[in-house]
């Protein structure tokens, strides 16, 4: 039987769209007013490689015996009942109410793994607003929004693990594989490069630009590791894009490096690292994703060290936000240098999912206040009171200040460059959300 999730909440967070969002069609009733559906309605849904059966249901709410919104209570525990996981939905903007609250108390109790949802999530204040959400106790909120269809990557991660040996994923392994997609601008081989590491030529390659149009994935296996690989399209700037499939071929490309875990940037060396290279990193960082930087038709380079030289520069400067990021030299044609990709790629991978423990945070914290206290504002001094992570892929952190808005960004950056030195934390964006208050777990057992 397939794997089934039930979609709950109060009245208009959005689940329905999200419903709608899921199975690919407008088949639940969306509208601003609250209580739209009654019915719970059921619909095949995909999400990447996953395939399960989701349910919308009415909103939960409080409802006097007898009346109608009793019996649509009946039915949304007749779905919670037959679920294989829950999707919990608050609203990111309006922030926890007492609803929210009541209804993650009975859900703390199901038998039911629950994934809580931060709906409407489309701007960075949301996100900020959102760390009242972990005082629901249903751990770090996926932030979506269901109207526009950001935040579904971060969805099919926390959702992925919860199906290990159902018949949702399409992984032949038990095991999920990581998930690699390979990119690039045209005709810097990626095709090449992949066709070179599953040892077959499965993928058209050739000195003609735009070859690939779609994004074509490979199941594969590397050290017993399943992994699938995703081949891409070159990605040219928007100005030079000509036909109307050659912006869709960059659209697949776009939604591939949302649904990927790793992405392989391929850039050719006897061109070095141009400006749209950078582009298209930023773009990887931007979505989460952890980068690994392949410098292919490297034997055709001449002078090696000052091309070398030149790249690192290029790399420092040009992408900050990914410091220490891993460049592997190689040729695909040939195979030299390729033996080091994969191991640079699970490196990363083991960054990028990498959890620090709460203590250990902030006895980092005390340290670094001690060597280098924040700044004064308005003749004060700003506190910095706690920090936890508050999740993974990618590395994410919530930390507590006095006046969060006052923090300099030049600060901030500071405690993020040496969190990814302290940590291990490699080419992987880090994120840091500020948050005013307290020790949110001052007082608290367990």
């Amino acid at each position: 039987m397939a794997f089934t999730v039930a979609i709950v909440g109060r009245p208009n967070v959005g689940k329905s769209t999200l419903f709608n969002r899921l199975v690919g069609r407008a088949a639940a009733l969306v509208d601003e007013a609250p209580g739209s559906t009654r019915d719970r309605r059921e619909g095949a849904a995909r999400l990447s490689d996953l395939n399960f059966r989701v349910i919308d249901t009415a909103g939960l709410d409080e409802s006097r015996p007898g009346s109608l919104g009793e019996r649509m209570q009946e039915q949304t525990a007749r779905a919670l009942a037959g679920a294989d996981a829950i999707l919990f939905v608050i609203d990111a903007r309006a922030g926890v109410t007492p609803f929210d609250r009541h209804f993650a108390d009975r859900l703390r109790r199901a038998k039911q793994p629950v994934v809580l949802i931060g709906n409407k999530a489309e701007n960075l204040r949301s996100v900020a607003e959102a760390g009242e959400a972990f005082s629901l106790g249903l751990g770090a909120p996926v932030l979506i929004s269901a109207e526009h269809g950001e935040g579904m990557a971060e969805l099919f991660e926390a959702l992925a693990p919860l199906m290990q040996g159902s018949e949702a994923l399409a992984a032949e392994s038990g095991d999920a594989p990581l998930r690699l997609a390979v990119v690039g601008r045209p005709n810097v081989g990626k095709s090449t490069l992949i066709n070179r590491l599953i040892g077959e030529e499965r993928l058209l390659a050739g000195p003609e630009a735009g070859i690939t149009r779609d994004a074509i994935s490979i199941q594969w296996q590397w050290r017993g590791r399943a992994i699938r690989l995703v081949d891409t399209a070159g990605m040219r700037r928007r100005a030079k894009m000509e036909a109307k499939i050659e912006k869709l071929s960059v659209a697949e490309t776009l939604n591939a490096i949302r649904f990927a875990e790793i992405v392989v940037l391929v850039a050719d060396a006897t061109q070095g690292l141009e400006k749209q290279d950078l582009g298209i990193a930023e773009r990887v960082a931007d979505e989460g994703r952890g980068l690994v930087l392949a410098i292919n038709k490297w034997d055709l380079v001449a002078n090696k060290r000052a091309a070398l030289s030149e790249l690192r520069d290029r790399v420092e400067f040009g992408l900050p936000q990914v410091k220490g990021l891993r460049m592997v030299t190689l040729s695909a044609l040939s195979g030299a240098g390729l033996d080091k990709l994969l191991p640079a790629v699970v490196a990363t991978h083991e960054a990028w999912s990498r959890r620090v423990p709460t203590p250990v945070l902030n006895r980092w914290l005390g340290e670094m206040l001690e060597r280098h206290p924040p700044p004064l504002v308005a003749g004060r001094r700003l506190k910095l009171r706690f920090i936890t992570q508050v999740n993974i892929h990618p590395p994410t952190f919530a930390l507590f200040a006095s006046k969060p808005g006052e923090l300099p960004e030049a600060y901030r950056r500071y405690l993020v460059n040496d969190l990814r030195e302290r940590f291990d934390l490699p080419a992987v964006p880090i994120r840091m959300m500020l948050r005013k208050g307290d020790n949110p777990y001052a007082g608290k057992k367990g």
